[in-house]
């Protein structure tokens, strides 16, 4: 029993259980155990117990930090997570990199994440020529081209337009691209962490443009970053009078400077590199600038004619299982114990409406449950509990929308696009899990 005692002075904290305390103690983790096992046997989940905690130590004797005071609230002006947490960072590789860390990508531990919103300090970063510093006194936003009223805005004078908190994820056209023509990585986060999810903050694009009024001839729209790389990207003006937001909010505080501080484009459900960071120009057009901005799209061959898909933006119907994969492999689990299997599903085209679970690689299928928020164009969270046989398995996971988009196979997306791009790759995901519970990235192509 911890004791506080108070002098004019000083706050002191001593430790001190008499042998009593301790007997008691004991007596109530015995009767616990017991009261824990019999109600498990009753359950359809099976939870570890502890039947001996009475001996553990970790739990009869007091720990420094319950015994000591902890640090002040203001030691960490801005809080950070525990050190115990120090794996659970985006990472990233030469291969992705090419050498080149100034225009690089970092992707995101999925397995770590919990339920459908990523931290923004883990969150998937792309950038072309590295992350600027930008003083938002200091920078404008310029809208012009075919537009009544050409307008450059300040910081200020963006955030005086009502604004939006919406949960959306972005997601790069390369995810899972090291997969297009065989598993490259035994590992979730470097096959599938080029996406991450979010709440964002800003004003819809079509609450600026009643004011300042869009002519009736333009179609598109170029997105135009303020960076050293002033990439550029064209998308139709549809899409900005729907859904597209400028945002400088995420997750409840500024962009972080590598989310595009202080204001980015948000393209919901497109492929992510339309999310223009550091944006600083908008232009209004009959044409695509396809032919002034080289880099303004991605493009995929089509297997059967070899022709190039130019406007494939939406993210289609996606999904992967988080738990288990290769860094969560099943350890130390027996033979009739229920284990969750979890995962996530996603859409740019709309809202996930069901998940399937297959043990033999897609031959038979079971119905997963959606768990917590189930949002448009955002991460929705699946789960299945799954009575442990100790036998090799193949696990796979296939998601379908409200659109009625359902995930193909593999061999189904290879029959369409070929293996000649990493662009847009969403065939269903496959571990192979041993009799052992190890976990490896596996292709199935019937």
């Amino acid at each position: 029993m911890t004791k506080m005692s108070k002098n004019s002075d000083t706050t002191q904290v001593s430790t001190t259980e008499s042998s009593e305390e301790l007997l008691n103690r004991r007596n109530f983790f015995r009767k616990a155990a017991v009261y824990s096992a019999g109600a498990v046997a009753a359950s359809t989940v099976l939870a570890p117990t502890r039947a001996n905690a009475q001996d553990d130590p970790n739990i009869m004797e007091e720990k420094p930090w319950a015994t000591e005071l902890g640090d002040p609230v203001t030691k960490n002006q801005y809080g950070q997570p525990s050190p115990y947490e120090h794996n659970v960072i985006r990472r990233t590789t030469d291969i992705l990199s090419s050498g080149n860390m100034q225009a690089s990508i970092a992707v995101t531990p999925i397995q770590d994440s919990c339920g459908i919103i990523t931290p923004n300090g883990l969150f998937f970063n792309r950038c072309h020529g590295g992350t600027p510093t930008i003083d938002p006194n200091q920078h404008r936003l310029m809208i012009h081209g075919l537009v009544e009223k050409p307008i450059v805005l300040t910081m200020d004078e963006i955030k005086k337009y009502p604004n939006v908190s919406r949960v959306h994820f972005i997601e790069c056209p390369a995810n899972g691209g090291p997969e297009w023509r065989g598993p490259q990585f035994n590992s979730i986060q470097f096959a599938k962490g080029f996406m991450s999810c979010a709440e964002w903050t800003g004003v819809y694009i079509k609450d600026i443009l009643r004011d300042l009024g869009l002519k009736k001839e333009a179609l598109w729209m170029l997105a135009e970053g303020g960076d050293s790389s002033h990439m550029g990207r064209s998308l139709p003006v549809d899409k900005v009078l729907d859904d597209a937001m400028i945002v400088w909010g995420q997750n409840g505080e500024a962009l972080r400077p590598e989310q595009g501080y202080p204001i980015r484009l948000l393209v919901p459900g497109w492929e992510g590199n339309l999310c223009v960071k550091w944006l600083a120009r908008l232009e209004f057009a009959k044409e695509p600038f396809y032919a002034k901005e080289e880099t303004a799209k991605y493009t995929a061959l089509t297997k059967h004619d070899g022709k190039a898909i130019q406007h494939f933006y939406a993210n289609e119907v996606n999904s992967v299982i988080t738990s288990p994969c290769p860094e969560k492999p099943w350890k130390d689990l027996k033979k009739g114990e229920m284990v969750e299997i979890e995962g996530l599903a996603w859409s740019g085209m709309g809202t996930i409406k069901g998940v399937d679970i297959s043990f033999d690689g897609g031959k038979n299928w079971v119905e997963a449950s959606l768990k917590g928020l189930v949002l448009e164009k955002a991460w929705t969270r699946f789960s299945y509990m799954y009575k442990y046989e100790g036998k090799d398995i193949l696990l796979s996971s296939r998601a379908r929308d409200d659109a009625g988009h359902i995930q193909p196979t593999v061999k189904q997306e290879r029959d369409t696009v070929g293996v000649e791009s990493v662009y847009h790759r969403n065939g269903i995901h496959t571990w192979a899990v041993s009799a052992k519970g190890d976990v490896t990235n596996v292709q199935i192509l019937s």
